[in-house]
């Protein structure tokens, strides 16, 4: 298998990004022509930025998964498409070839339909990192339902707002999860999310932890049950067939959530085909993926590096993709390297903050371990620190593997910003050059252009690719004042960012109040919203601030009223409320209880000095006689943790 539209030369790199400039939809006809399509399309690019607008190969009909899958069963059937490389190192690996893909695929197909799920109904997954999540997605895709996965780390509150957002009716979920030495009670936490749900009809339930669970009849199945029941309907005469659903081009494929700089989560929707292309060709010419090579993205996939990576783009281009239930550190620091020895990993894509951590356990779990498979490196989430690139660079990749430096975000579907491993240079900390497609430019406050090289903005795209957010579910309003009301005619990305003298972009950071931590984005809305749940919490102010691991850690200024004497006790209870309403990942790392915000006389809260503060520069706070009590300013720096 080759890869036409694979770039193998920086003259071709260039030649290409000239192209999608010039004539965006001859380029992308070009590489649409590499998939299977039930009906052509009518037009490959209608659009606009106000509205806004995107439809990319309107009027034509396909199914990712005959893509992902049924492409793929003539010349690859008995290779290798997910190998699953479970939490506990003791517990038997599974390879599952294209063929078993397609027969499980297949039945879940078979199953949703049997229980009356239909194209276009909502399914809500939260599941572990269990070969059976993919087959759930897939099998979703293969009937034209709407996927909606939910991260495991998020609590019954958060699942009840999303499945009350997506209107969802089935919900498919584990009774438990593995992850490093913790079990994560799953199905107790759909059943928490539940109470009062009118919607409802069916909850799967598939068996991974055996531990207890409660069943309500007529409501929850087991997915043994009914994946049994219906492997006897699709395998007939020994053959295995479930037709694939022909889906209009535009239909929406999933719905993922994603925080934003107000406390209700955005439902971001990415549609069939644009989407398929957009995965397909960015994973192939990123990574430079060879066939057989096997490919592992260390994301979980309830984020969209899981969905994009795992998923989508290295099935639909036929590769191998390593799926991982565990994390870095279990059983000790060693296991990323332990698996790219076992299964000879040839790419491997992880996050900063992994990397990070990693560092701080010295290189005795490296040492002993076979590493010479690797050809590239990936970093995602967040922009990578020069300590960490070159620690990667030198431990891992041993200097011989590029790092592609990966910029994207939930809403752009898959990567926009990176360097092609070995083929554009990569540089420390930057993530280098756009790919073809992508018309990046940085403006100021105000929306003008900033030209020229060794410049910094706030990033902006101008021109629409495949990939990108085509709404927010339900609430079309909210997609376009989040993300093309702030610069008119731009896609504007909450990014801030640098343009060297060469043309290579780094990402500076968010430039609203959004926070990306462990390279998750959560919004500073959000966790205020949750610790002012709290009974004795007045008010709160929520920043970021450097963290050595995470990138970004959160620091909360809390007003408690009443007595807060045993302040450590507070600050738990604080921290468990957070856990309950959101989930543990959005715990703040510093409570500072305050009896004062620095405020301007509106009652607008000024971040920007408490960010300063957090961040250690006191000596930098800048003017503070616009404050309605600018004392209140030295009182924090006094109490700082």
């Amino acid at each position: 298998m080759t890869y036409p539209y694979q770039i193998k030369t920086l003259q071709q790199y260039h030649g290409a990004y000239k192209l999608s400039e010039e004539n965006p939809e001859a380029f992308w006809a070009s590489i649409a022509d590499h998939f299977i399509w039930h009906k052509k399309w009518d037009k490959v690019l209608d659009w606009n930025f106000t509205e806004p607008k995107v439809e990319w190969f309107k009027g034509g009909q396909l199914n990712i998964t005959e893509n992902c899958i049924d492409r793929h069963l003539a010349t690859r059937g008995e290779e290798p498409a997910l190998i699953w490389e479970p939490n506990n190192p003791e517990e038997r690996t599974r390879v599952i070839t294209y063929n078993r893909l397609h027969k499980r695929v297949c039945q879940v197909a078979q199953m949703l339909t049997n229980l009356g799920v239909k194209k276009g109904d909502r399914v809500c997954i939260y599941m572990g990192m269990v070969p059976e999540l993919t087959y759930a997605i897939l099998g979703c895709a293969r009937i034209g339902a709407v996927h909606s996965v939910i991260f495991g780390g998020f609590s019954a509150q958060s699942i009840a707002d999303r499945l009350e957002d997506a209107k969802a009716e089935y919900i498919i979920t584990c009774d438990g999860a593995y992850r490093g030495n913790k079990d994560i009670p799953l199905k107790s936490v759909i059943d928490d999310a539940l109470i009062g749900n009118k919607l409802v009809k069916k909850v799967i339930v598939y068996t991974r932890t055996r531990t207890p669970i409660s069943m309500i009849k007529g409501r929850d199945l087991w997915w043994e049950d009914e994946m049994e029941h219906a492997e006897q309907q699709v395998e007939k005469e020994g053959k295995v067939s479930f037709p694939a659903m022909p889906m209009e081009a535009e239909d929406p494929l999933f719905i993922l959530y994603t925080s934003g700089s107000t406390g209700k989560p955005k439902g971001v929707v990415h549609t069939v085909a644009g989407y398929m292309v957009w995965t397909t060709y960015t994973f192939v010419n990123v990574f430079q993926y060879q066939p057989g090579q096997v490919h592992f993205c260390t994301a979980d996939i309830g984020w969209i590096t899981g969905h994009s990576y795992i998923v989508y783009g290295p099935l639909s281009a036929g590769g191998t993709s390593l799926m991982f239930e565990g994390i870095p550190t279990w059983p000790d620091a060693g296991r990323f390297w332990d698996i790219i020895d076992k299964h000879k990993v040839a790419i491997l894509y992880t996050a900063p903050t992994a990397i990070r951590s990693l560092m701080g356990f010295g290189l005795d779990y490296v040492k002993d371990k076979d590493l010479s498979s690797l050809k590239v490196l990936g970093s995602v989430g967040e922009p990578i620190n020069e300590e960490a690139w070159q620690w990667y660079f030198k431990n891992i990749g041993k200097e011989r593997c590029p790092i592609v430096d990966t910029w994207w975000q939930t809403e752009t579907g898959g990567i926009m910003i990176s360097n092609l491993a070995g083929v554009t240079p990569h540089k420390p900390v930057y993530a280098t050059l756009p790919l073809p497609g992508v018309h990046p430019i940085l403006v100021d406050e105000n929306g003008n252009e900033i030209t020229g090289n060794s410049v910094s903005g706030n990033l902006c795209i101008k021109h629409p690719w495949p990939g990108i957010i085509r709404t927010t579910y339900g609430d079309h309003e909210r997609c376009r004042t989040n993300y093309f009301s702030t610069y008119p005619n731009l896609y504007f990305t909450g990014d801030g960012c640098r343009r060297d003298e060469e043309g290579n972009y780094r990402i500076t950071g968010r430039v609203d109040d959004v926070l990306n931590v462990s390279g998750h984005r959560i919004g500073t809305a959000e966790v205020e919203n949750a610790i002012n749940m709290h009974s004795g919490v007045v008010e709160s102010a929520v920043v970021g601030y450097p963290h050595d691991i995470k990138g970004q850690g959160i620091y909360a200024y809390v007003i408690y009223e009443g007595s807060h004497h045993e302040e450590n006790l507070t600050r738990q209870d604080i921290l468990q409320t957070v856990s309950r309403i959101i989930g543990p990942i959005a715990k703040p790392d510093k409570i500072q209880f305050v009896t004062g915000l620095p405020k301007t006389r509106s009652g607008k809260i000024m971040r920007r000095i408490l960010r300063k503060i957090a961040e250690g520069e006191t000596g930098n706070i800048g003017d503070i006689s616009t404050l309605l009590d600018p004392n209140v300013v030295e009182e924090i720096i006094n109490g700082v943790i």
